[in-house]
């Protein structure tokens, strides 16, 4: 029992504690100001324990009432929260006391128990580990450009690595005074565009009733980290900059999915959009709109909240998720872009119609010595390979081949092209497993320039983030023409081609709009939508509400096979009823005779539908013509010979040099020897010719046609008399990448006729020697010319390539097993070289004794 004396020292202390708090309930209310630092609390003021012994808790409380009589509700609820605590903690400790009960009442397997455990944890683990990531990313958004850098110096920004990435942090400054206002913009966006299409896509998976309830997206704004403006080989009516975008927020959404609520928090998403400015107009605002989108898919991550979260069975959150990042990528992700107009002297059509530069064929024809995942009876079992293709928001899947290393999917298919610079192809090998998520076989990137840039690419690439494998892709690009004399050739070259799915003309459709439409029901006007098909390709506008008249100005791409024979056909769609409220069917090959092959903004007549019922649209039509072939050798020396032709002939390693240049690169190190010649060989080479072989030709000789004018062989054995190896080294600057194909090795020695070595490539990064960079190419068998044409990758920034050298060694495989040393022959190559860095180092090179380790 507390005496008298002790009630106002209780009464003082709580005073003070209360005076303590009011400053901290403040401001954690108040907007918190990033300029002001947050006062730190010293320590003692924690761990200092009180002066007198703690009173009994009716006077504390009693004493609390009267110097702050909201304490008394802050008192009363904190008891009642003490209670539910309680009443929780004891219902948890009933339902663990009660489950090792019943699994023991029921005789069941201890694994009943072991395996909830193990994914509870596991779940668990997951969880901390993707919140962890999200708030590394919340603080580096928050935060001041120079902590970002020294708290992530290994990641810096993407102007420090590139010279044409300027900073921009007035950008953000703007960016930060404006975004309560874009708030406003983005908030409209979600609900009129992405809402309605993700209620269609689960709609399709019978799951009703999705619709955003609140949104907001909260006070953190996007952030640039680098721009780029392009200042050459852009058209003069036209300003195109790319932004490195990273948004980080910390927004607030929640949605109904039928009766379950849930929410997003922590999204955010990383990726370089581009922002093209088109047309540039002489009156104000000087610009007629803008185009905005991400040249490829960017870094999508947020975090489901409620009941969807907490119902996290396989499937539901995981649909949900993809469904939201498709949504989204279906809006800004190329081909598809945010059209933005600024003048009402800009026609949307200017803006709305999609523009492709042209059509990119893609070919994967095979892998070779995947990894392998799956697991079988006695151990490691082969895998179940497919490829998946992504170009932009576009995608494309192979066939699955099942328990092989070595597929050979022979797929095809058509990317458009909208825009040329910085987009890419890139390609995932995955292994198909019906009991979990697919397992990454590896990766490989092909930039689209490059392709456009020499017409025909037919390469291995080795797969990146995989301990081995090879990818054999061809690709080819084909520009657009409004001329109707080259659909012959065209038609031609996809019957000799023999792949049915393949197109010869591009139809571009631009929706505008439609006028009085019939009336689906007698009490209101129709919410229409159309959908506009060719073949089986479909595209489908957004839904206007309570509209006779729509107005969509959406513009869609349709891959044509045959245009003399295909017809576009077009449904205009009663959302509420299911009816169809308007028709009509245009055959293709009207635009034939037509000037430019085009028809602009012209009315026709709907059919099933009102008396005085149009849509209005545009159509143009456009041949696929095949790109000009050009040889890296061409590019390099000028010369006229022989081109390569993507065909449909069997898969065959045909030698693909970087930057191969016939110049004679002789050097006091014995490059390559002063006595040896270079012999000038046609490769592959069926029919020569002086000039490029056409593509129509060359498929209809079934034949590969690959002409290269290079040092291929070699004639001397080089100066130990171990043989010459032929290799490409090349460093990307700006991608910071080092570039390495063994091509091939020549009179390897012969020490006993009846044991011919089965050679293979090794290659190590010195100094060191870490398992990290470690390289290996096939192993061929019986050979002492053996032929591999293997391309290795590492990443290297350029301080590090100076300070590096490349080791490669030649072994034998039956050294192992005849005893001795398996090394036939080594070099080491300092890469501080310039030639490296600039047009690249492809030459033979004498082979030299085994070097000792240091």
């Amino acid at each position: 029992m507390s005496t008298v004396e002790e009630i106002p020292e209780a009464q003082e202390a709580s005073a003070t504690t209360t005076a303590q708090q009011q400053p901290v309930t403040s401001a954690a209310t108040a907007e918190p100001d990033p300029n002001v630092p947050i006062p730190s609390v010293p320590l003692a003021e924690f761990t200092t324990p009180p002066a007198t012994p703690p009173p009994d808790e009716s006077e504390m409380a009693a004493a609390s009432k009267e110097v702050n009589p909201e304490n008394a509700v802050v008192s009363t609820s904190s008891s009642s929260d003490g209670i539910f605590s309680l009443i929780y903690t004891v219902f948890k400790k009933v339902a663990v006391v009660g489950s090792i009960y019943l699994v023991g009442y029921m005789g069941w397997s201890v694994a009943w128990l072991i395996a909830p455990v193990i994914l509870s944890v596991t779940r668990d683990q997951f969880r901390k580990t993707t919140e962890y990531k999200r708030n590394i990313a919340k603080a580096s958004a928050m935060a001041s450009e120079k902590d970002v850098i020294l708290a992530r110096i290994d990641e810096l920004p993407a102007w420090v690595y590139f010279p044409d990435v300027e900073r921009c942090e007035w950008v953000n400054k703007i960016l930060k005074q404006v975004w309560p206002n874009a708030n406003h913009y983005a908030r409209k966006l979600v609900k009129e565009t992405i809402e309605p299409n993700v209620a269609l896509a689960l709609a399709n998976y019978k799951m009703n009733g999705f619709r955003f309830d609140r949104m907001i997206l909260g006070t953190i704004p996007p952030r640039i980290g680098g721009v780029k403006i392009y200042d050459k080989n852009v058209d003069r009516n036209e300003i195109i900059m790319d932004l490195d975008l990273f948004y980080a927020s910390d927004c607030d959404i929640n949605f109904y999915l039928g009766s379950m609520k849930g929410g997003i928090k922590d999204f955010q998403i990383h990726g370089w959009v581009r922002v093209v400015m088109k047309p540039l107009i002489r009156s104000m605002p000087l610009v007629g709109g803008l185009q905005i989108f991400f040249l490829n898919n960017p870094n999508i991550d947020f975090n489901l909240v409620g009941v969807i979260d907490f119902m996290d069975m396989p499937g539901l959150s995981d649909l949900l998720r993809r469904i939201i990042v498709e949504q989204i990528g279906a809006v800004m992700v190329l081909p598809n872009k945010l059209p933005i107009t600024l003048s009402n002297e800009v026609p949307a059509i200017s803006l709305k119609m999609p523009e492709p530069e042209g059509i990119l064929r893609i070919h994967v024809v095979e892998a070779k010595d995947l990894m392998k995942k799956d697991i079988g009876v006695l151990g490691k079992g082969k895998s179940d390979p497919y490829a998946v293709i992504n170009v932009g928001a576009q995608e494309f899947k192979t066939q699955i081949i099942e328990n092989n290393v070595n597929p050979k999917w022979d797929y095809w298919c058509e990317a458009k092209i909208f825009v040329e610079l910085g987009q890419s192809v890139d390609i995932t090998v995955l292994d198909m497993d019906n009991s979990s998520d697919d397992e990454k076989l590896g990766r490989a990137t092909i930039e689209i320039f490059n392709v456009i840039k020499r017409g025909v690419v037919d390469t291995w690439l080795t797969l990146e983030d995989a301990k081995h494998g090879l990818l054999h892709v061809r690709m080819q690009w084909y520009k657009l023409t409004a001329d109707p004399n080259d659909l012959q050739a065209a038609l031609l070259e996809t019957q000799l081609l023999r792949v049915t799915s393949m197109s010869t003309a591009l139809l571009t459709v631009f929706i505008d709009s439609a006028k009085n439409l019939k009336q689906a029901r007698t009490s209101s006007k129709p919410d229409p939508y159309l959908i506009a098909m060719v073949g089986k390709h479909k595209e489908q506008t957004a839904m206007i509400m309570r509209d006779d008249s729509p107005v969509w100005e959406q513009g869609f791409t349709f891959l044509v096979g045959n245009p003399e024979n295909e017809s576009l056909q077009i449904r205009v769609v009663d959302q509420k009823t299911g009816n169809d409220i308007g028709q009509y069917t245009y055959p293709v090959n009207l635009l034939l005779p037509k000037k430019n092959m085009e028809l602009m903004s012209q009315p026709f007549q709907l059919q099933k539908s009102g008396p005085e019922s149009k849509l209005i649209m545009s159509l143009s039509l456009r041949i696929l013509k095949p790109g000009e072939v050009v040889e890296e050798s061409e590019q390099k020396s000028g010369s006229t010979e022989s081109s390569a032709a993507l065909t449909r002939s069997s898969s065959v390693k045909t030698p693909t040099l970087e930057n191969a240049s016939s110049k004679d690169l002789q050097s006091p190190t014995s490059r390559i020897s002063a006595e040896s010649p270079i012999v000038e060989e046609q490769v592959e080479t069926m029919k020569p010719s002086p000039t490029a072989t056409p593509y129509s030709a060359a498929l209809e000789s079934g034949e590969a046609v690959l002409t290269h004018r290079m040092p291929d062989l070699s004639s001397s054995t080089g100066e130990y008399g171990l043989g010459r190896m032929l290799l490409s080294i090349r460093y990307s600057v700006q991608r910071q990448k080092l570039t390495v194909t063994v091509h091939k090795i020549m009179y390897l020695p012969l020490r006993d006729p009846s044991n011919i070595p089965d050679p293979y490539v090794k290659l190590y990064l010195l100094p060191g020697r870490s398992k990290e960079s470690k390289r290996k190419t096939m192993v061929i068998k019986d050979s002492c010319n053996p032929v591999y044409e293997s391309t290795f990758e590492y990443l290297i920034s350029t301080a590090e390539l100076a300070q590096t050298a490349l080791e490669v060694t030649v072994c034998s495989q039956k050294g192992f097993i005849y005893g001795g040393s398996p090394i036939m022959g080594m070099l080491r190559i300092a890469l501080n070289d310039p030639e490296i860095s600039t047009n690249g180092l492809n030459s033979w090179m004498d082979l030299q004794p085994e070097i000792k380790h240091d």
